[in-house]
């Protein structure tokens, strides 16, 4: 290292108290002394001039005017330090080339501005605002313009903060922290002084690529420009203050995520600890993999090539195949690697008849190409990247990453053939590798970038390596800044759409192979969040990442698992754990969906067609259907096999069987033979299903249970299902039209006494009522138990008399299933094909908010199967949302809005919802996932 100085000023000589008593003149000379050339230019080697005033670490005892040590948690922090020179001074002031590391022509204040915290629209407090530029050694080289701004009362700490995109724009050090909580105000607020700078060149759009044909432009981009500026931010605190930092900490987003890693890994000893959201660090793998898609997508005259229709047709595939695989129905997928498993099964689902274009609603084989390239990783077969890397990460779009729609601003593109260059009518993956092949490859501004091979570059691939060198962040050898005791905190969004998070996953377990897992744990926190986008998404996260890294590195407190609040305007509030990787929030199956206290951290990673509430063996089931048909439903887990008995019907024999086959959809749900009926296993041993109904088309939902109440004994006793509840239930007339069906949605409230007798309650408006012995019955009997067909006969008794166990009419059947021991009765109507149909029971009990939270799979008298969601006070039934009222109208039920009209009642996890739309009335049956 050359010292071009005697010897350096150090704090021990000057402290800020000293300097303070010096009175204006000294401290201006002081002032001088920091500032001025000391033994001529150059600035090569690292620590020239008077750069060893401000090194990092901090002070081993402390003394007048010193840095005290850092302090406990528990106590407070030192007084702020306030400055020792006035802001104006700075002004005009030069900072000597030797004063920087890395070779520049030195720097200069441009100005030098003090603003006060009353000024109109300052909420920064009062602070020093500082703009300068770093002049290059090629003259054909832009300046590096730099902002420092030094607050009045100082918290010792610095953040340098990074940029984005391709740079070009001037990073202030005013933003407030990436992701951070909302109403944090921003760092410089809170007493930080902040700097950033434009990384060498000026433009007025950050996917502007031509500075990259200047080699030193280049340079200051891929990480020289970070240095230079922090040199001269570090000279300028302390003539400022006489003080260096206690702390300093890098804070970078994208590519300011992937400054803030190559900082560290070519300069380990200037920061204390770095948080890197969402970085580019594989940056030349993402360009390259960039190109690819553009290729994809363009090649034939863009036969591969994806509208916004089709590209959100895949994207809503994907989600439906897989949000539901992490116990929540909430539009993020949150199980990434097991829904990577079903690619293929997405992809068959998508393809055209033929293969090829017919319309908005599959994919040709062209297509499918594109999406496979947009998923896939590139393997590099023929060249290496820099540290040795030969891979880029695929994006997540068969995972839930969002490329197009309401939840991100990009697309890929309006048109099927770019133009040269490409602009924002194409592809916004594609726009930034054009750029980067005409200017940090090849340099030739017109070169077609179609033609660029990135796994096989020809005579480019030299210069594609020696570009990577330039610009990557994927030195995995960060043991000299943890040997410092550095922290460093990444984040990613597994929906990113923009930058991989499997290269930012493949970097975090290269460096675990370098460094060993041990010294990763003590140094590193990486996060990956399900549906969070490049800064868009389903689930943007806020969370204080900056409190987060200062308790670790001040107060020993290593971040553990933290708690996410949903930034996302529709779904603001949310919270979900932020799980470390490999960890993702799983549904724990029960309370709000909407808090993350409900979900917990896990790292298993299986068969998403796999069902752990699917039978072992051969097993039946005993339930029944809308039209009050008393069935017996065997699944045979083997063959993947199901069988449906008719049990008792007034509409088929006794003895009618349907069977098909069962092919998994995933999270217990399976598609089946029966019209589109989906048949769904759930926990307590539930089966919802459907089976091809006597009357008309479609399929008619049916509801079963591996276990069941019996009651053979003499003489009977009810008491272990003894009832006081409400009924949602339906009619299904089949007499009134040959061929047709009417329905007539119902709701009562219920009593099953011990003896066996039941009495219905009604509200000759509502339907739903208080439970009363007095009440104007619209129906009473009792029931009496049949074991040849395991179920309980129905007699209809005079509705204005007495309960009594004997005489009546047998009028249908009950079933009571037996869900963890919790009785959930069904009463399957069959007086007559005008009057035949299924009603479900529910505790009359208070259901309070939280308890049936969950996602559903629903089946309905309309023959559809769709999925449901309960959470708190809203409600989603197949895309229509609501807002719930509990208890309303009476206790037990719960009333949904306009939005989706109805109510439903909820028993031990099978929710039945009955609609109140007119002619649309009907009920739903759903099982929770």
């Amino acid at each position: 290292m050359r010292t071009l100085c005697p010897r350096p000023i150090s704090k021990m000589d000057i402290g800020p108290r000293a300097v303070r008593s010096l009175g204006p003149a000294i401290a201006a000379s002081l002032l001088s002394l920091v500032l001025a050339a000391c033994g001529g230019g150059g600035g090569g080697g690292g620590g020239a001039g008077f750069f060893p005033v401000v090194p990092n670490t901090p002070p081993a005892s402390g003394g007048p005017g010193d840095n005290p040590p850092d302090n406990p948690p528990d106590n407070p922090p030192p007084p702020p330090v306030v400055p020792v020179i006035a802001c104006a001074d700075l002004a005009g002031k030069s900072l000597p080339a030797s004063l920087i590391s890395l070779p520049t022509q030195g720097a200069t204040v441009t100005s030098a501005t003090p603003v006060a915290a009353g000024d109109a629209g300052n909420q920064l407090g009062d602070y020093c605002r500082v703009r300068g530029t770093i002049q290059p050694v090629d003259p054909a080289s832009q300046l590096i313009n730099f902002a420092v701004n030094l607050p009045e009362k100082w918290n010792q700490k610095t953040i340098h903060f990074g940029g984005g995109g391709f740079d070009g724009v001037l990073i202030d050090g005013t933003e407030v922290i990436r992701f951070g909580p909302a109403g944090k105000p921003a760092p410089l607020a809170l007493g930080y002084a902040t700097y950033g700078d434009d990384s060498g060149h000026q433009s007025s759009s950050i996917t502007d690529g031509r500075f990259a044909a200047n080699d030193e432009q280049l340079a200051n981009y891929g990480g020289n420009a970070l240095k230079k500026t922090r040199d001269v931010a570090q000279a300028l605190v302390f003539a400022r203050y006489a003080v260096k930092p206690r702390h300093a900490w890098f804070l970078g987003t994208s590519t300011g995520g992937r400054d803030a890693l190559g900082y560290i890994q070519r300069w380990p000893e200037d920061y204390d600890g770095v948080i890197a959201n969402e970085p580019a660090l594989n940056y030349t793998g993402t360009r390259l993999s960039n190109v690819a898609v553009g290729r994809a997508l363009y090649a034939n005259g863009g036969a591969g090539w994806m509208n916004v229709a089709k590209t959100l047709l895949v994207q809503r595939t994907a989600m439906q195949a897989c949000d539901k695989l992490d116990g929540a129905v909430d539009n993020i997928v949150s199980n990434v690697e097991s829904c990577r498993l079903l690619n293929t099964q997405i992809l068959d689902s998508l393809r055209c008849n033929g293969g090829a274009d017919t319309g908005n609603t599959c994919l040709s084989d062209a297509q499918l190409a594109t999406v496979r390239t947009i998923e896939s990783p590139l393997e590099f077969m023929t060249y290496a990247l820099a540290n040795g890397v030969k891979r880029a990460g695929g994006y997540n779009i068969l995972e839930g990453a969002l490329v197009a729609g309401p939840y991100t601003t990009r697309d890929l593109g309006t048109r099927p053939v770019p133009a040269n260059p490409a602009t924002s009518a194409d592809a916004n993956m594609y726009v930034t590798g054009d750029q980067w092949v005409k200017y940090f490859v090849t340099r030739i501004p017109t070169f077609d970038s179609l033609g660029f091979d990135p796994l096989d570059p020809g005579s480019y691939a030299a210069r594609v390596t020696e570009v990577s060198m330039l610009t990557d962040a994927t030195n995995p050898n960060l043991a000299p800044f943890f040997a410092r005791g550095g922290r460093l905190i990444m984040l990613h969004g597994l929906a990113d759409e923009v930058i991989s998070p499997n290269s930012t996953i493949d970097y975090y377990r290269q460096l675990v192979a370098t460094v060993g897992q041990a010294a990763v744990d003590q140094h590193v926190r990486f996060y990956t969040v399900p549906g969070m986008g490049h800064g868009t998404g389903s689930f943007i996260p806020n969370w204080d990442s900056l409190a987060a890294l200062e308790g670790w590195v001040e107060g020993g407190l290593a971040p553990a698992t933290g708690v996410a609040v949903d930034a996302v305007a529709g779904t603001y509030g949310r919270t979900r754990p932020l799980c470390q990787f490999p960890s993702w929030p799983k549904y724990r199956g029960s309370g709000s969906l909407d808090a993350a206290v409900n979900y917990s951290c896990v790292t298993e990673v299986g068969d998403p067609l796999a069902c752990p509430n699917l039978p072992a063996s051969l097993t039946s089931y005993k339930g029944g259907n809308s039209f009050g048909e008393e069935l017996r439903v065997q699944i045979d887990p083997a063959a993947m096999a199901y069988t449906v008995t008719v049990d008792a019907s007034l509409q088929r024999a006794v003895g009618t069987q349907r069977s098909g086959t069962l092919v998994s959809q995933g999270s217990c749900s399976y598609a089946s033979d029966e019209s589109g009926a989906v048949f769904s296993f759930a926990p307590g041993g539930v089966l919802l299903g459907g089976v091809n109904a006597p009357v008309g088309g479609s399929f008619a939902p049916l509801l079963a249970f591996q276990n069941t109440f019996e009651n053979a004994a003499k003489p009977t006793t009810f008491n272990p299902v003894a009832f006081e509840g409400n009924v949602v239930g339906v009619l299904q007339d089949t007499a009134s039209m040959v061929g047709k069906v009417t329905t007539t949605a119902q709701a009562f409230a219920v009593k099953l006494r011990n003896a066996g007798t039941f009495q219905y309650c009604r509200d000759p408006v509502v339907g739903f009522v208080p439970y009363l012995a007095s009440c104007n019955s619209p129906e009473k009997g009792y029931i009496t138990y049949n074991a040849a067909r395991n179920a309980f006969d129905v007699h209809t008794t005079d509705a204005s008399g007495n309960a009594v166990t004997e005489g009546g009419v047998v009028t249908g059947s009950m079933v009571i299933g037996l869900v963890n021991g919790s009785p959930v009765p069904l009463h399957l109507v069959r007086e007559s094909a005008a009057n035949a149909g299924l009603r479900m029971f529910g505790l009359q009990q208070s259901l309070l908010p939280g308890a049936a939270d969950g996602s559903y799979a629903m089946a309905s008298v309309k023959g559809e199967s769709r999925e449901a969601t309960v959470s708190g006070s809203g409600f989603n039934l197949g895309g229509a949302a609501a807002s719930l009222s509990y208890d309303t109208p009476t206790v037990g039920v719960v009333q949904a809005d306009a939005g989706r009209p109805g109510n439903f009642i909820f028993n031990s996890g099978v929710l039945g919802f009955v609609s109140t739309a007119g002619a649309n009335a009907a009920l739903e049956l759903g099982v929770r996932h």
